[in-house]
């Protein structure tokens, strides 16, 4: 049998560490010592709890991810699967390396290869080869060579940039209103028509749920009910109904229902 990973998740999004920390509760081969909301509560932990492995979120407020591993004792380094949302290009170096990375939002199958990677490191005790790989990921993002921990800020790869939201185009009469995806609250259906809420406004457009869904960038808004699209970054807090529903409340304090012939859409959620 296959010792449990002691394991920590680092995210400063609570939503996000509480739907991780749900699929890890699945597995036997995982056990989770602890959470930390950023970087520095992330090195506290590394000292007091030792752990075999560590999701790292790469894009948190005041101490980063690359700050983290930046400031990490390669002695006593966890393996680190990084939790990113950086574009393909980043997606590629992350890839050609033996280190691991859950793009958001985070796939069953890509779990469980980032645990199989994982267990692999633990077991052949390799922390000095993941600490290189580490170094070849950010000298393949920036172009430059890194040969130390000390240069990874250096490099800039902290500043890699997000890709352009997409946007949604509302036309009303002769003008059209062009809506950046990540912007908007929830959209619902009224017969016919798709309101569409954003910036405290409704914005209606006549357009199928189906042909409108095939608009939009599953990695912002997702169907979570056959009238209603919600934006997943916009998701505060989730609380499961007694009959297998799900309520979501979004940062402005408006609740949508997640019914349950749309469960499978909870892995969007962590």
């Amino acid at each position: 049998m296959v010792n449990p990973l002691r394991t920590i998740i680092v995210d400063d999004e609570a939503l996000a560490r509480r739907g991780l920390r749900h699929r890890l509760a699945e597995r036997d081969d995982v056990h989770i010592v602890a959470e930390a909301r950023n970087g520095r509560e992330a090195l506290k932990l590394i000292e007091d709890e030792n752990p075999d492995l560590m999701f790292l979120d790469i894009q948190m407020p005041g101490m980063d991810g690359f700050d983290v591993l930046r400031a990490l004792d390669a002695e006593r380094m966890p393996v680190i699967v990084f939790v990113t949302a950086f574009d393909d290009y980043a997606i590629q170096a992350f890839e050609a390396h033996a280190l691991d990375y859950l793009l958001k939002p985070i796939d069953e199958k890509r779990l469980g290869d980032a645990l199989e990677r994982a267990h692999d490191f633990v077991e052949r005790n390799e922390a000095l080869r993941h600490r290189e790989s580490l170094l070849g990921l950010v000298g393949q993002i920036t172009g430059r060579p890194v040969g130390s921990m000390d240069d990874v800020r250096r490099s800039g790869v902290d500043r890699l940039k997000r890709k352009e939201p997409p946007r949604l185009a509302i036309k009303d009469g002769g003008s059209t209103t062009w809506l950046r995806q990540d912007e908007i609250d929830w959209i619902d259906a009224a017969g016919d028509y798709m309101c569409v809420h954003a910036h405290s406004e409704t914005h209606i457009m006549r357009r199928t749920m189906k042909k409108l869904e095939a608009e939009l960038d599953p990695e912002i808004l997702q169907r979570v009910h056959r009238s209603t699209i919600v934006n997943v970054k916009r998701v505060r807090e989730m609380h499961a109904h007694i009959n297998g529903e799900y309520f979501l409340t979004l940062s402005n304090g408006h609740t949508v229902k997640l019914s349950r012939s749309y469960k499978d859409k909870l892995r969007y959620f962590g």
